[in-house]
C-alpha cells in the first residue's frame, strides 16, 4: 500500500538527465512554491509506461495550469530514461531511483516484475505545497493507469 493521504511526503534527491547533463532534483525545493505530482512507473521502454508518459506529455499544460510540477520516477538509470524520452518525445522530467530508495520510502515496490526483479509499482502522488500527500494511488496491476481525473481534482483543492 502506498503512503497514506495526510502523511508528510518523504524528501528525496534523485538524478535527472537534462540537456546540460545530470541534475539533482530535490522534492523539498518545491516546498511552499508549487504542488508536485509524482508518477512512479515500472520500466522505460514498456508499452503502458510509454503510453502513460506520452499522455502526460500531451496534457502537461493541464498540470502546470494547476500550479503543479510533474515528475516520472522509475528504477531505470537516467541514461536509459533519457534515451527513452528522446525516442518517444517525452518531456516530463524523469527521475532515476536506481537504488529504489524513494520507491521503498513511498511504499510502492512491485516485487519481481515479470521475473526481472523489483521495480516501482505504477502509482501517483500529489504532494501539496506544505509537503503533505494530498492524493495517493497505486494501481492494481502495472498495466492499469492511475485515475488522472482524481489527480487533477486533488491539485485543484
Amino acid at each position: 500500500m502506498p503512503l497514506a493521504v495526510g502523511t508528510q511526503a518523504p524528501d528525496f534527491t534523485l538524478k535527472s538527465m537534462t540537456k546540460d547533463g545530470l541534475k539533482d532534483v530535490k522534492l523539498s525545493d518545491h516546498a511552499g512554491q508549487q504542488q508536485v505530482v509524482l508518477l512512479f512507473f515500472p520500466l522505460a521502454f514498456t508499452g503502458t509506461c510509454t503510453q502513460e508518459m506520452c499522455d502526460i506529455t500531451a496534457g502537461f499544460g493541464g498540470y502546470t495550469s494547476l500550479g503543479a510540477v510533474v515528475y516520472g520516477i522509475s528504477v531505470d538509470s537516467p541514461f536509459a530514461q533519457a534515451a527513452w524520452a528522446k525516442e518517444h518525445k517525452i518531456t516530463v522530467p524523469l527521475l532515476s531511483d536506481l537504488n529504489k530508495t524513494v520507491t521503498k520510502a513511498y511504499d510502492v515496490v512491485f516485487p519481481n516484475l515479470a521475473g526481472v526483479g523489483d521495480t516501482s509499482a505504477r502509482a501517483a502522488f500529489v504532494v501539496g505545497r506544505d509537503g503533505v500527500i494530498k492524493y495517493a494511488e497505486q494501481t492494481p496491476t502495472p498495466k492499469d493507469l492511475p485515475d488522472f481525473t482524481k489527480v487533477k481534482a486533488a491539485l485543484a483543492m
